[in-house]
């Protein structure tokens, strides 16, 4: 049997895999549920002290960015649903795809463990580790086309989502654990943060390039970054500096996607 990720299986394999994907996919929408604040857990927002709260750092995306969780819950729902049909249990994609599916599943369950115990270093960690998870799916993406619009929505457009979004949290967690710490309100935070920002946007037009304009990452990493401006149009962090960088940086993010994208199909 080839070892490659294009490879296929028989229609007949083994359900296992798929129904312990479902099995992780619940797992992650449970304790999405108790980060909510929905089944008796704290909000994240509300949690680790509130450090991960819209206005806990100048670089905290405004609150209804995180609608965007929604999105993503409902793809990875019909994601590992649909890995239970006969031709995903049989896409040699998909069985390179689905161990990291897991991962990346139960990698978001115990980051938010992690912050419903107050451990924000651990779920620096933690989120670290799954941004690693989402561009290892991104590579064996990128290495094999999907077999049709389905798996092209389900897997391509759920994941690349997930990982534009969260090449922004990860930045936020990190910042604000710094700020836990006590790296925050010196003099210099509105240049500082405006650095922050541009990495974000740097990494964004990275992975557009090295993706040939895949849409979703960069349609996450902008939303992620837009909402950041709109935060700091008010409260604590009120800033015009970074309303601006933020601002910026989420269109061209967009911008260098479409652009790259427009490029690669013009190519023979």
């Amino acid at each position: 049997m080839s070892s490659s990720p294009g490879a296929t299986r028989s229609p007949t394999a083994s359900i296992l895999p798929a129904a312990l994907t479902l099995g992780a996919v619940v797992v992650a929408i449970l304790g999405a549920f108790l980060g909510s604040g929905a089944i008796g857990g704290t909000s994240v927002t509300e949690a680790a002290d509130g450090w991960l709260s819209a206005d806990a750092t100048p670089v905290a995306p405004g609150g209804s960015a995180f609608s965007i969780w929604s999105v993503i819950y409902a793809g990875l729902a019909l994601y590992a649903i649909w890995q239970l049909t006969r031709s995903a249990r049989g896409s040699g994609r998909q069985r390179w795809l689905r161990p990291w599916a897991v991962a990346s599943a139960l990698l978001n369950a115990l980051w938010l463990g992690a912050v419903q115990l107050d451990l924000l270093f651990v779920s620096v960690l933690v989120i670290l580790a799954l941004l690693a998870v989402l561009l290892r799916m991104l590579l064996i993406m990128i290495s094999d086309h999907p077999s049709g619009w389905v798996e092209a929505v389900l897997t391509d457009g759920t994941f690349g989502l997930y990982l534009g979004w969260v090449s922004v949290a990860t930045v936020a967690n990190i910042a604000a654990w710094l700020a836990a710490a006590g790296a925050e309100g010196f003099g210099g935070w509105r240049w500082a943060a405006a650095a922050v920002i541009a990495v974000a946007a740097a990494t964004g037009v990275g992975l557009a390039v090295f993706t040939r304009g895949r849409i979703a990452p960069a349609l996450a990493t902008s939303w992620g970054i837009a909402w950041i401006a709109v935060a700091r149009t008010e409260g604590q962090w009120e800033s015009s500096l970074l309303v601006w960088t933020a601002g910026i940086a989420a269109a061209v993010v967009l911008a260098t996607a479409v652009a790259a994208r427009l490029v690669s199909r013009s190519r023979p």
